[in-house]
């Protein structure tokens, strides 16, 4: 079997690094970064394969913090180690906290201002349709297999109906996925 993390070329520039991630802190809101990353680093850049950057992403989701951020510092560290890991990160992160500040100042001077939470309507609209499209984008083979699509009810029904908090829902969901997912003895996956 092959190692999904295979060697990243060595001509990447810390710039070059800190420009795309930029870029991608810049034009992504709501849950679309994610798709973002995937799209520079897999397919645009091919600075690593759809295998590596899956495993990167799951790597990153069970961290502590933002998936992206997390997604960034793992890719950082991949292309370019401790270096690159600093610079993916302050890349991704620069522009939405500038973003976030500029409109959180802005709010807090209008924020009596009748068509100040229209707008945060539309902005929350928005973000949910980013966020569905993404989790469409990235589980689309998962929510087609009848094991996945009953893990990922599960936890839908644990956490929204329910209202389970994340560690129980954690502690219960993945020891069962993990039994579900578990290899066979005869070494057939």
């Amino acid at each position: 079997m092959n190692n999904p993390l295979s060697t990243a070329p060595a001509t990447i520039s810390l710039d070059q690094i800190f420009r795309q991630f930029l870029y991608v802190g810049a034009i992504s809101f709501g849950g679309g970064i994610v798709a973002y990353l995937r799209d520079l680093l897999v397919s645009k850049r091919q600075w690593v394969s759809s295998d590596e950057f899956m495993v990167m992403l799951s790597i990153s989701q069970t961290m502590p913090g933002l998936n992206a951020v997390n997604l960034s510092i793992l890719m950082g560290d991949r292309l370019r180690g401790g270096k690159g890991a600093l610079v993916a990160a302050l890349g991704i992160l620069l522009p939405g906290a500038l973003i976030v500040l500029t409109i959180g100042t802005l709010y807090g001077i209008h924020s009596d201002h009748p068509k100040a939470n229209h707008v945060l309507g539309g902005v929350t609209a928005a973000a949910i349709a980013l966020l569905a499209t993404v989790t469409w984008k990235l589980g689309r083979r998962a929510l087609t297999e009848k094991v996945s699509l009953g893990l990922v009810i599960l936890t839908f029904v644990c956490m929204s109906i329910l209202k389970l908090p994340l560690y129980l829902v954690l502690a219960t969901v993945l020891p069962l996925a993990l039994f579900l997912y578990r290899p066979s003895r005869n070494g057939d996956d």
